[in-house]
């Protein structure tokens, strides 16, 4: 038997959509996926485009090579960390649009930090949706390796991080 669905959950879900730049908005919790989406208000006049000029684009040049510098491989690593990350089972992902924070409140501790040991179910850091503060928990046990955002971080639905080896 299917989980009802929470409308106070939709609700506020629908009032982060209306309130914020994003189209879409998806949250999972327990088994329930919610997606929400929203189009054009009022029905949208859709204007053809008038068709490209038939004009022959020169070529474009093939840009010179630039010897590297030292620093250069180890900034390399980093721009496709993300990527990296973003498919790994070891990441706790965002289950939710919203704003991180590592520490219950800027005069306490962070929740986790690199090095440290957590058991499945452990906070590890809050993210705050409609001020509403929710814990983010560890999806397994293991060591936190590398915590992939900053406190007061926007983040999106399926967003890394912290990764838990």
């Amino acid at each position: 038997m299917s989980n009802p669905i929470d409308t106070k959950i939709i609700s506020k879900l629908a009032e982060i959509l209306d309130k914020s730049n994003l189209c879409e908005l998806e949250y999972e919790d327990e088994g329930c996926r919610i997606s929400l989406s929203k189009g054009p208000r009022g029905g949208a006049t859709v204007l053809p485009m008038p068709p490209a000029p038939a004009v022959p684009a020169a070529p474009i040049p093939a840009p010179m090579p630039v010897p590297a510098a030292p620093a250069a491989p180890a900034a390399a690593p980093a721009a496709s960390a993300d990527e990296d990350y973003s498919k790994s089972p070891n990441a706790v992902k965002s289950p939710m649009v919203g704003v991180v924070y590592l520490s219950a409140d800027p005069n306490s501790p962070n929740y986790v930090k690199p090095g440290d040991s957590v058991k499945e179910g452990d906070i590890v850091c809050l993210i705050e949706a409609m001020k509403t503060f929710n814990p983010v928990k560890a999806h397994k046990s293991g060591t936190v390796t590398k915590i992939l955002v900053e406190g007061g971080d926007p983040v999106e639905y399926g967003e890394p991080l912290v990764i838990i080896e």
